[in-house]
């Protein structure tokens, strides 16, 4: 592990630090780090769950981690457009709101 805190003990080691424990070493750690997928289909994958259920918190962190696993941004828009005829318009719209967000966030630091 990095000597610098995780995102979950940034978000919610304050409140409940087992769960940010299990969120790095067995979400993470574990089931991030199987064999069966590379990390950036395992991303794909992800990004698309999560917008198909309106988790916008969720999808914020998940469209960075897209984009550190080496999914484009053209690619996460051709799944958000994809996605809009399966998991409906709005949330589509709502992904849009939220890859903007991670897009300029990028643009801002790079």
């Amino acid at each position: 592990m990095s000597e610098q805190p995780s995102t979950a003990h940034k978000a919610f080691a304050d409140i409940a630090p087992v769960l940010a424990d299990y969120t790095d070493r067995v979400l993470f750690g574990d089931v991030w780090e199987r064999p069966g997928l590379s990390p950036r289909d395992r991303s794909l994958v992800t990004v698309a769950s999560l917008m198909s259920r309106y988790q916008a918190n969720e999808l914020q962190f998940h469209l960075g981690k897209a984009l550190d696993n080496g999914v484009t941004r053209e690619e996460l828009i051709e799944l958000i457009t994809h996605l809009a005829f399966y998991s409906g318009w709005p949330t589509a719209s709502t992904a849009l709101g939220v890859a903007r967000r991670v897009f300029a966030e990028r643009d801002a630091t790079e």
